[in-house]
């Protein structure tokens, strides 16, 4: 059972139309004005918008914002690119796109008015020793960042950008973890892992390089939702593959409004990809140097199953502040596709429509004059500095930076009564294939699990430990020898950072949190999670 806490308070709330009055056409518009050439994507998230197979070092597949668990006054931040790396991907391996051509974001909104107030820039650059006379990656065993037998290394510039355009460098030249190439070319690749770790100043610290996807899940899901009949869960389709990342750990005060946590604890988060290609016309330039949004992700899963195909291109290209006023995407959170197919599949009825409380999920933050779920949780509504007026719905991964950490994570975060998880922000071992999928089916509503999916996909975990420091991502899995599907070796993981273990490791879904946990404070911030009350409109 859920806590009673999310039965839901059943309210009417009127959309406002005059917002959403572009619809369809400004949509299909913002695709003709943003259109790149052949081989540049308009897409993120592993691979679900048609076009991304084109572009996959433009390809955001997951962001994540979570309270340190080591450093609580912390947030940390991740974002992923390139989906499905291969251990054995030599003789290139991977690398993210150079400076001229793509741009990598992680933005933040304080004031809730879905544009950002902060973001923060990775720019690379690679460097080649001798690209003449080589064809490795690496001539010998690689034990620094400096080690004159890493042949091809990539350094970034880390900027942060103000709400008024205002760009500040806070470090350049920052060397980038490589491509884990094997136990021979890198014996030891925890500790470079360890040496790209870097202080950017003002107690904020980076990273870039190289990482196990911690991304985890069955996608058969795609197969007619497991074949049709939940025979075929419990195989993690990203077990064994990496992706290329960054991640920030921020002190709290750096992030909120007017730098008060206290006031202000909420915070909304994305990551974009910027791409400088042809097929921009000089007309279509002007002001801003041929560079365009190319890839965009907040919430996970939103652009896989909540847009419709014809949409999902477009919808990267688009600033969180202008969701609203795109009626097909507002039209499929409020009447969304999945539990339409899971009743013609499976004969589990649909919540009817309109899903308010998937509006308000996914576009406003969760507080209880925001929708149908009874809570103040994570909408910018619980700023007190935030001018009301301006708060729009626009879909970001919201996080309550006043929730502390909790000490032993669920990993059906939120519905479990976990309010450090998912979709508070989102941890690394937050299992949100099946928490989207309780949600789709109502359960922040019902307070009860939808018994026949109860078990989800079957994979509970990731196929490694997380780390328990930052960045607390996997070491990547190393190449030859860990095929993709096989959990890893010893090849892979050898070399693990100190301290690896189960700090963020999740707990089992049947565990206490589903059934004990009452009342929960919203830490310094005083929000409280109460009981919910049904009341008519």
């Amino acid at each position: 059972m859920i806590p009673s806490r999310f039965r839901p308070r059943v309210t009417r709330r009127r959309l406002d139309r005059a917002l959403l009055s572009l619809g369809a056409a400004a949509l299909v518009g913002a695709v003709g004005v943003t259109t790149l050439a052949p081989g540049v994507s308009s897409a993120s998230s592993h691979r679900e918008a048609p076009l991304i197979a084109g572009d996959p070092r433009a390809d955001n597949t997951d962001v994540y914002a979570f309270t340190s668990p080591d450093r609580p006054d912390t947030v940390t931040l991740i974002a992923n690119w390139i989906p499905f790396e291969e251990p054995d991907g030599g003789p290139n391996f991977y690398s993210f796109a150079d400076e001229d051509a793509a741009r990598y974001n992680i933005k933040i909104d304080n004031t809730g008015d879905g544009r950002p107030d902060l973001t923060y820039t990775w720019k690379f650059r690679t460097k080649i020793r001798d690209a003449e006379n080589q064809f490795l990656y690496n001539t010998g065993p690689v034990t620094s960042l400096n080690d004159p037998d890493l042949n091809v290394r990539q350094t970034y510039c880390l900027t942060v950008t103000d709400a008024r355009g205002r760009t500040r460098t806070l470090a350049e030249n920052v060397p980038v973890a490589p491509s884990n190439v094997g136990p021979a070319s890198m014996p030891d690749y925890g500790a470079l892992r360890d040496e790209a770790v870097r202080s950017v100043g003002g107690g904020v610290t980076s990273f870039a390089g190289q990482a196990e996807d911690p991304f985890f899940a069955d996608l058969r899901v795609f197969d007619l939702l497991y074949g049709g009949d939940l025979s075929e869960r419990g195989s993690d389709t990203l077990a064994g593959y990496n992706v290329n990342s960054v991640a920030l750990q921020i002190p709290k005060e750096k992030l909120a409004l007017r730098q008060d946590v206290g006031r202000n604890p909420v915070v909304g988060v994305w990551s974009t990809t910027d791409r400088r290609g042809a097929g921009v016309t000089e007309e279509r330039a002007k002001g801003h140097d041929g560079w365009r949004q190319v890839s965009r992700l907040g919430n996970p899963l939103v652009n896989e199953v909540v847009v419709p195909l014809k949409f999902k291109d477009a919808f990267n290209t688009l600033s969180p502040h202008q969701d609203r006023t795109v009626q097909p995407v507002v039209d499929k959170v409020l009447d969304p596709i999945l539990p339409k197919l899971i009743e013609q599949i499976y004969g589990i009825p649909a919540p009817e429509p309109p899903r308010r409380d998937l509006f308000e999920i996914y576009l406003t933050g969760i507080c209880r004059g925001c929708g149908p779920i009874d809570a103040d949780l994570n909408s910018h509504r619980l700023n007190a500095d935030a001018k009301r007026k301006k708060i729009v719905p626009a879909e970001e991964l919201r996080l309550n930076m006043a929730v502390p950490p909790t000490a032993e994570p669920n990993r059906l975060g939120v519905l479990a009564g976990d309010l450090a998880g998912f979709p508070n922000g989102r941890r690394l071992a937050d299992d949100v294939l099946d928490i989207s999928l309780q949600a789709v089916e109502g359960a922040a509503q019902t307070g009860e699990l939808v018994p026949e999916l109860a078990d989800g996909d079957l994979v509970d975990t990731n196929d490694v430990p997380f780390g328990d420091s930052f960045p607390y991502l996997a070491l990547p899995f190393a190449g030859p020898g860990d095929a993709p599907g096989g959990g890893g070796g010893s090849a892979s993981q050898a070399g693990q950072p100190h301290g690896s273990g189960s700090l963020l490791d999740p707990v089992n879904a049947a565990s206490a949190g589903l059934a004990g946990l009452g009342v929960a404070l919203l830490g310094t911030g005083g929000f409280r999670l109460v009981r919910g009350r049904s009341k008519k409109d």
